[in-house]
């Protein structure tokens, strides 16, 4: 289970630079490709440590963005990345055509 939502965004990283643009470090954040594995402390200080630079919109703060990213990421990706996010979108669905 990912420890954070953010640990999804690691799973679109591309969705994550374009949102950032100019300025964003994708070598900053966490590169295990096992997203659930990454501690929040880790995906955490890697979205600050990737955006330390950006001047549009400046560092990652949660308030400020995660739900901005969630709506933008690429659900597939997210779902090949995390066999709970798999989980999850399969409870709601059952739940959604009762």
């Amino acid at each position: 289970m990912v420890q954070c939502m953010e640990s999804w965004f690691l799973a679109d990283k591309k969705i994550l630079a374009a949102f950032f643009g100019d300025g964003f470090n994708l070598n900053a954040l966490p590169a295990n490709a096992s997203i659930e594995e990454v501690s929040k402390k880790d995906v955490l200080q890697g979205l600050k440590k990737a955006t330390r630079a950006c001047k549009k919109k400046g560092e990652y703060g949660k308030g400020q963005h995660s739900f901005k990213i969630l709506a933008l990421l690429d659900p597939n990706r997210v779902i090949n990345a995390s066999p709970h996010a798999e989980h999850l979108i399969q409870s709601l669905r059952r739940r959604a055509e009762n």
